[in-house]
């Protein structure tokens, strides 16, 4: 596959059953699933100028697509001008280290300062080894932050509240999270709603 020459560019219409490829690996790799409506939808936004979530893609010289990045800008209580969420990140497996997540990475970041946003964020799971070789080289280290996430599509009187390190999230989870398996130490914080 020639990574040679390669461009990082906004995802094309033609670009779609490569982008599918890739993207249903990247759900496959959390151990996730999507309803195949909710993809068409994520495609549809993409390529919606008036939606948020924007796509950069890598083609390779001969249109191979190499990898995607999906991201966008929302207001934030800390800064004036808004931050950027890098949603999703995949290269394909088998050129995985050859620099294209870097150069991803390095689009939104280029975006990000041309549109004046004040920072690019991101996460992953603990263990998640490879990629956080690369998120670490690329901003020095994690900024010691931990993620929590409640379902609030859950119609139930108690919530788990999950954090990024060993945790237990649903199968459908639309970020990608997975369950990590029986082999790992689950923290939870259960809440109760009253009524």
């Amino acid at each position: 596959m020639p990574t040679d020459n390669c461009q990082i560019r906004c995802a094309f219409d033609s670009d779609r059953k490569q982008w599918g490829e890739l993207w249903q690996a990247y759900i496959s790799f959390y151990e996730s699933s999507l309803a195949a409506e909710v993809t068409d939808l994520l495609w549809q936004r993409i390529h919606d100028p008036a939606h948020e979530i924007q796509c950069r893609v890598a083609a390779a010289s001969d249109g191979t697509v190499l990898g995607l990045v999906h991201f966008f800008p929302h207001a934030h209580s800390w800064h004036a001008n808004p931050v950027c969420y890098l949603n999703d990140l995949f290269v394909r497996v088998q050129i995985r280290g050859g620099g294209i997540g870097a150069e991803l990475i390095e689009a939104v970041k280029s975006e990000a300062k041309q549109q004046g946003w004040a920072e690019v964020y991101w996460h992953t799971q603990h263990n998640n080894t490879v990629a956080r070789g690369l998120y670490d080289k690329v901003t020095g280290g994690t900024d010691g932050f931990i993620n929590y996430s409640i379902d609030v599509t859950v119609d139930d009187t108690t919530q788990t509240v999950q954090t990024e390190h060993e945790i237990r999230f649903p199968a459908n989870c639309p970020h990608g999270y997975h369950n990590p398996g029986p082999e790992k130490a689950t923290a939870i914080m259960m809440i109760s709603y009253l009524s």
